[in-house]
């Protein structure tokens, strides 16, 4: 049974959903966790390395999860793929919040529909984006300086060995067979590009050139809308990191790119890193935490419209920045930033 008012996660053993019940512990110590997962063994060993948390058994099948009916929660996190949507009916019945990572830009269409059918219901924050959004709002506080942004691309580098777990790779496979066209905005236009025409390299921190290609993802109507950007693009990439070629783990690089004009109008372009020397996990856990606080109002006041939002709309960049830093992401200079 779950702890009364508590934050449901479920795939909470996951890597995503095991990180992202870390960084909520070490943020809010007292915040009770129900760890929610198809092994409760599995479950209540993360439940016991957190403290302050149970663990329960899901059946995302049922309608009711296979939860007991008197099991009281604050929010549900879908930190895997729920193909059925139970976890977000789920949600809608009892009004809570909701927040799912899986679905991609491409499988997004039923959480809006339903989010749609009930306008009343508690706020969906969608954030399958690259890493729950932090990717979005790390180029956003990049680009902070910017009075107007004219193209924005970023170039993602996913280790091999860090493509995470098992529910990790069944997503990425899912989005490929879904679509291998990639999505960009191209002279204010949202435009499918072909295979053929979405295949490029994207450069490591350290010079070398990982064969990617543009892809599909929510970052990319994510940054156009919210800058204006006419041109954006989002390449995606996997292959040996940076650090592991020096010897080292496997490391996560987003190489951010953007063109436009600073103050006063004078042309300006940004060449910039986000890194994490221990992978994507931990940026993928802070950004579902980012958004479980911001529903809550852990921290500032709780999301209280209804309807579907994304991360960018919800938390501020400059703070993402900062939690960014805690956890030892860094911002790199490349070279032609100016």
């Amino acid at each position: 049974m779950g702890q009364p008012n508590s934050v449901l996660i479920l795939g909470g053993s996951g890597q995503a959903g095991a990180g992202a019940a870390a960084v909520l512990r070490r943020w809010h110590p007292e915040l009770p966790l129900t760890i929610a997962g198809r092994d409760l063994g599995r479950a209540q060993r993360v439940a016991d390395e957190l403290g302050a948390a149970t663990a329960a058994t899901v059946d995302l099948r049922r309608g009711d999860l296979g939860l007991p009916t008197d099991g009281e929660y604050l929010a549900v996190v879908a930190a895997l793929w729920d193909n059925r949507m139970q976890g977000l009916r789920y949600a809608q019945e009892r009004g809570l919040p909701y927040l799912s990572i899986s679905s991609g830009l491409v499988d997004i269409a039923p959480e809006i529909v339903a989010s749609a059918q009930r306008p009343d219901s508690p706020p969906v924050l969608v954030a399958s984006h690259f890493c729950a959004g932090i990717g979005v709002l790390a180029t956003l506080h990049a680009a902070r300086e910017f009075e107007q942004i004219d193209t924005i691309r970023i170039g993602a580098v996913l280790d091999e060995l860090d493509a995470g777990g098992p529910a990790g790779l069944a997503d990425l496979e899912r989005w490929a067979t879904a679509t291998s066209a990639g999505l960009v905005r191209r002279d204010g236009v949202f435009t499918w590009v072909a295979e053929s025409d979405a295949r490029t390299y994207v450069p490591s921190s350290d010079g070398i050139l990982v064969p990617g290609q543009s892809i599909a993802i929510l970052d990319v109507p994510s940054l156009a809308l919210a800058t204006g950007a006419p041109n954006v693009r989002f390449d995606f990439a996997v292959g040996e990191s940076a650090r592991r070629r020096r010897g080292g783990p496997a490391s996560v690089e987003v190489r951010i790119d953007v063109e436009g004009t600073g103050p006063g109008g004078q042309p300006r372009s940004l060449r910039r890193y986000l890194v994490h020397s221990e992978g994507q996990r931990p940026l993928t856990a802070l950004g579902v935490a980012l958004g479980v606080e911001r529903l809550l109002g852990l921290r500032g006041e709780a999301v209280v419209p209804p309807g579907v939002h994304t991360p960018e709309a919800l938390i501020d960049a400059s703070y993402a920045a900062e939690r960014l830093a805690e956890i030892g992401a860094e911002f790199v200079d490349a070279p032609g930033d100016r």
